[in-house]
């Protein structure tokens, strides 16, 4: 990416913020495009070294304003597009934010980049598009069955971004992470809320203790978008990233004690469980397509994983609310 004119959004959001590292370190000319607040908050590139920051170009604004998306992309020769609504509860209670978020604001997106002529735009999906396995391991044929309006959504990004590549010959390569873990991770999602819970209480609240996941540290998540920026001849195709190894969330909160070092009983909470219907069971993930074509293969080991997460929370834990399941 040396030398890149680079738009990232969602530069702000978990994986966004590690992808926006790599570029810089990389010599890429960034653009972070970030959702604006009054407040003049920049998610998590507040966290990031003052110096790494004078690198980049923030640029604040809305997916869903097609006119601040043309402007955003202008100039850009590479587009990765992580922006999106993904927190699966908050879309139980408003699901037409999830439509004009990730839905239309793709929409905008794809179409700015139609007209400034983008050299390639990665898309980001999401495991969660799958729903619950049909067989196992999931390759990019397993059906889609979206179990939640996050997921719905994120299936109509995917086909609105997969249908331009093939009516419009925009160069768009879909990336399909599973479960993705690590520093900056906020406590809405399950490794840093067992976690936090683990450093500051007495009793660990968990939802549904037997679904499996496939879960990937965030900077071999990182090298699989690089790679699928970087890698000729795969428009129009779609790559799923992930370890290949399943752990159920009881299994994984056990794992997560011996790494923290403090063994506290598990409650189930009523209040954390999906709908019936909605709960995804059991997700693990065929990597084969970008092992064997991107030359994309994880390096961090679920424990080690563990640890540097566990380390990085250690020394902000200050900045989470612990077993804080805010919406």
């Amino acid at each position: 990416m040396k030398g890149k004119r680079v738009l990232l959004t969602g530069a702000g959001g978990f994986i966004g913020s590690h992808l926006l590292e790599a570029l810089v370190q990389e010599g890429a000319t960034v653009r972070a495009f970030v959702r604006y607040n009054s407040r003049g908050e920049r998610g998590l590139l507040d966290e990031l070294p003052v110096a790494l920051l004078r690198e980049v170009e923030v640029c604040a604004g809305d997916l869903r304003d097609p006119d601040a998306v043309l402007r955003a992309v202008a100039g850009c020769e590479v587009v990765f597009h992580l922006a999106a609504l993904i927190a699966i509860p908050y879309s139980y209670v408003h699901p037409m934010d999830f439509v004009q978020t990730n839905v239309v604001g793709t929409a905008n997106l794809l179409n700015a980049a139609c007209f400034h002529g983008i050299g390639r735009l990665v898309h980001t999906s999401t495991s969660e598009t799958y729903g619950t396995a049909r067989y196992v391991p999931m390759d990019e044929a397993h059906p889609a069955n979206a179990q939640s309006p996050y997921a719905a959504s994120k299936v109509a990004a995917d086909a609105l971004a997969l249908s331009y590549q093939s009516s419009f010959r925009l160069p768009v390569v879909v990336v399909r992470p599973f479960n993705a873990y690590g520093p900056r991770q906020s406590a809405r999602a399950v490794i840093p809320a067992i976690v936090t819970q683990l450093l500051g209480r007495e009793v660990l609240e968990l939802g549904n203790l037997a679904p499996t996941r496939d879960f990937t540290y965030v900077t071999d998540h990182v090298a699989g978008f690089l790679a699928a920026a970087d890698t000729p001849g795969i428009e129009g195709r779609v790559f799923n990233l992930g370890n290949g190894k399943e752990i159920s969330i009881g299994d994984l909160a056990r794992r997560i004690m011996a790494v923290v070092g403090r063994q506290l009983p598990i409650a189930s909470e009523e209040v954390r469980l999906r709908p019936d219907a909605s709960e995804v069971q059991r997700l693990l993930c065929d990597a084969r397509q970008a092992r064997e074509v991107l030359g994309w293969q994880p390096v961090v080991g679920l424990d080690e994983g563990l640890a540097l997460t566990v380390a990085s929370i250690r020394a902000r834990l200050s900045r989470y609310r612990a077993g804080s399941y805010a919406i």
